[in-house]
């Protein structure tokens, strides 16, 4: 297995950009939202959840619900009646009343433009302040990185890590800044349409032949990611060498 040099990464992430751009020229955010608190809104709902489903129960949450002072005012169970339909949908009320009571508090009920103020929020995460950031405000803050982005990372050799920060920072230092958010959208339309988590379709892949998880593709090491091989916690004694086994006889049982 080779180990692949940092500029023969780049090289081949910008092939793989320069690809997914083609193959997926109207990739966008598909939460349905008309302004920056309804996609707000729709991110936390998105948690363990499409998009397709999320889209279901927002088309009637936003004509009920049309500003942060509707949702800090509903009664908890009004607003989980009206998510039953989404996973953890009682943890999400709670979660969107607190945060949308602190946006009328400390934001004159609007939703911030600044990460630290967004993941200040109660069910606001990097990610999810990543989403609204790149796709309400087009701010390129950060990568989001959801479970098709993570996965993706992994099978495209870009990085063994497993940490969303650890991935972010990862494809941060490989993309230009400008393409942040539409990175993350070509990835996830890519995970959603050919490389499925199950049965991803190399076979019909654009990027086949730049992915090293491809069967039969080369399979290069990505250059300084994830930790080292951890030894073999049984390893085979020295040529000529005894290993001297340590009695029982004298042990305290218990320790």
């Amino acid at each position: 297995m080779s180990r692949e040099t940092q500029a023969e990464l780049r090289k081949r992430v910008e092939q793989i950009l320069g690809l997914l751009a083609s193959t997926y020229p109207e990739a966008h955010c598909e939460l349905h939202f008309r302004n920056p608190l309804e996609l707000l809104i729709a991110t936390i709902l998105s948690a363990q959840c499409t998009d397709k489903q999320v889209n279901i129960v927002t088309a009637d949450l936003f004509q009920k619900y049309r500003s942060a002072s509707d949702y800090a005012d509903a009664s908890p169970e009004d607003l989980e009646q009206d998510l039953r339909r989404i996973g953890l949908y009682r943890n999400k009320a709670k979660n969107i009343r607190a945060a949308c009571q602190a946006l009328v508090e400390h934001h004159g009920g609007e939703v911030p433009r600044s990460l630290s103020a967004l993941v200040a929020l109660d069910g606001v995460g990097r990610k999810t302040a990543n989403v609204v950031l790149g796709n309400a405000f087009g701010i390129e803050e950060g990568v989001v990185v959801d479970t098709h982005v993570a996965r993706l990372s992994g099978r495209l050799g870009i990085t063994r890590e497993k940490d969303p920060v650890k991935i972010e920072k990862r494809w941060m230092t490989l993309v230009p800044r400008d393409r942040w958010s539409i990175l993350s959208h070509w990835l996830i339309w890519h995970g959603r349409r050919r490389c499925g988590a199950r049965k991803p379709d190399c076979e019909g892949c654009e990027i086949r032949h730049l992915c090293p998880s491809a069967p039969g593709e080369v399979k290069p090491s990505p250059p300084g990611t994830g930790a080292a091989p951890k030894k073999s916690k049984r390893e085979s004694p020295e040529p000529g060498r005894r290993i001297r086994r340590r009695s029982t006889a004298s042990q305290v049982p218990g320790t």
